[in-house]
């Protein structure tokens, strides 16, 4: 236990539960795994903060993309906690003096967290992105309701698109991959940071869909192709389509849409889903406007995540991406705990 200098005898985590954490939680999902975030602990509160060099200014020239990925992280870092004992109170965005810092955190004992936190911690580590064909989510009925639960606590809007629809999104998908083809800058961001075998960030080669694996899919970005491989070849994609939409374009919604995203994708992971996080049909105004038309609510898609069931009698798992070490995206300053912390019974 510390003592925070306005509260006495307020605890905080100590320096190894912040670092344990932290290191967890940067398993969450980032635009072509940049892992785009820095964490500071200063004794009683732990800020993140948005890494303005790992913008990629052409395929994402808002920062848009890099500030869901820091919500998403935001999420995964309060469930990790969670599971540890901790209650995060979040103070999301922005300082006008640190206009960098998207979220701060102070920390309360919680000895009674929801029952279903240590599975969506442990959800953290397994979780991966599966770009192939799936089936259809099993058990969506009884899913479904829980996502939209989910999303709605963080003011988002969740909507599953109508099947029919699946062809024009791999048209634009197609489309895009054109367009973008021919901008210098995005064909560079792109092979930089994906098909490549760097031990500490982006996509390696084998998390990609070889051109016959992603022509099963259809819809997603098209990434240099992976190994020559063949798997799930007897199927197309029957991944239920999920649109998740802000109330408005801000850096508190992006937030916000991060934190919804880690969410569905750590309750899908539990419920033994597989999903593919895909922004680039949001990347462009037309796009947004094409999905604006397809689902029911009002709100401004930012993310689509395919959802789905992978086969039972299927070999293949994702492979897992690397990350940079903890060292690299975390900083403790500030008072040192002088007592361990307190912790879920386990």
């Amino acid at each position: 236990m510390s003592v925070d200098d306005g509260v006495r005898g307020r605890p905080v985590p100590d320096p190894a539960t912040i670092t344990a954490v932290i290191e967890l939680a940067a398993r969450a999902p980032s635009l072509h795994n940049t892992q785009p975030w820095r964490w500071r602990f200063d004794g009683r509160c732990l800020c993140l903060y948005a890494d303005a060099e790992r913008q990629l200014t052409s395929t994402d020239p808002l920062a848009r993309q890099l500030v869901i990925s820091c919500g998403a992280m935001l999420d995964h870092v309060a469930t990790v906690f969670a599971d540890r004992g901790w209650h995060t109170d979040i103070v999301r965005v922005p300082d006008e003096r640190h206009p960098d810092r998207l979220a701060a955190i102070e920390f309360r004992p919680w000895s009674n967290p929801p029952a279903n936190i240590r599975a969506l911690a442990r959800a953290v580590e397994h979780r991966r992105t599966d770009r192939l064909a799936l089936h259809e989510p099993v058990g969506w009925a009884e899913v479904l309701p829980r996502l939209r639960a989910l999303t709605a606590a963080q003011y988002v809007r969740l909507d599953v698109l109508d099947e029919s629809v699946r062809p024009q999104l791999a048209a634009l998908s197609r489309e895009y991959a054109t367009l973008r083809g021919h901008d210098l800058f995005y064909d560079t961001e792109l092979h930089w940071w994906a098909g490549h075998s760097d031990a500490r960030e982006g996509i390696p080669r084998t998390a990609l869909a070889s051109e016959a694996e992603f022509a099963r899919v259809g819809v997603g970005r098209v990434f240099p192709p992976g190994p020559r491989t063949a798997h799930r070849d007897h199927f197309a994609d029957r991944a239920q389509l999920v649109v998740l939409s802000a109330v408005r374009d801000s850096v508190p919604q992006w937030v916000r849409i991060g934190e919804a995203l880690s969410a569905v994708l750590l309750e899908c992971t539990v419920a033994e889903l597989a999903t593919c996080t895909l922004t680039n049909i949001t990347e462009l105004p037309a796009g947004r406007d094409l999905l604006t038309g397809m689902i029911s609510s009002p709100g401004i898609p930012q993310v689509v995540v395919r959802v789905g069931t992978p086969p039972t009698d299927d070999a293949y798992q994702p492979a897992p991406t690397p990350r940079r070490p903890v060292t690299d995206i975390l900083t403790l300053a500030g008072p040192t705990p002088t007592a361990p912390p307190r912790s879920r019974n386990r």
